[in-house]
């Protein structure tokens, strides 16, 4: 009878051994996953990024006076505006959240281009520390509410003269 009393013992042990190593493969599961998902948040800040800054060349290298955005994305591989070769991105880059290569797109007047983002309905992991140009990021509740959109700068009014010796004031950078 001993002998299946200690066969008692080895089996819950084992199904202990089991149950532990189970739950440390689930942890490691969710841990691993943020840890994907943050690599491609990552990755999806830079494409932005890029895509922003290539619509944002297009338009300010709008030849003659009328400013445009582009009609599609490839017309930031190559601009067909421009007497020489023009080109804002190298590819079409895709989508990390969701691997394929199609965008949702913002679009203006006209239905020009001025933004792109992701199609992917998924909640961030980042909600917040975002830097300046993306602080409507901040609490979004999916990656389409992360919108890489370029809006030109406004010129404001000219600040006023100096007054005194003529000269330029001094610069004095912003803290």
């Amino acid at each position: 009878m001993s002998g299946m009393r200690e066969r008692g013992f080895t089996y819950i042990g084992v199904l202990l051994l089991v149950a532990i190593m189970g739950a440390v493969l689930a942890g490691t599961a969710v841990v691993w996953r943020t840890m994907s998902q943050r690599d491609k948040e990552r990755e999806l800040l830079f494409v932005g990024h890029e895509f922003r800054r290539a619509i944002g060349l297009y338009y300010e290298r709008s030849p003659g006076g009328m400013k445009q955005y582009p009609k599609k994305l490839e017309d930031l591989l190559l601009d067909r505006r421009q007497t020489g070769v023009a080109r804002y991105l190298r590819k079409i880059y895709r989508d990390p959240m969701t691997g394929r290569q199609e965008w949702g797109l913002v679009k203006g007047a006209g239905g020009a281009i001025m933004g792109v983002y992701s199609l992917s309905s998924d909640a961030p992991v980042k909600t917040g520390n975002f830097d300046e140009a993306d602080r409507d990021f901040e609490g979004g509740a999916s990656y389409q509410d992360w919108k890489f959109v370029y809006a030109p700068v406004q010129a404001g009014p000219a600040p006023p003269a100096p007054s005194g010796s003529g000269a330029p004031p001094a610069f004095a950078p912003a803290r």
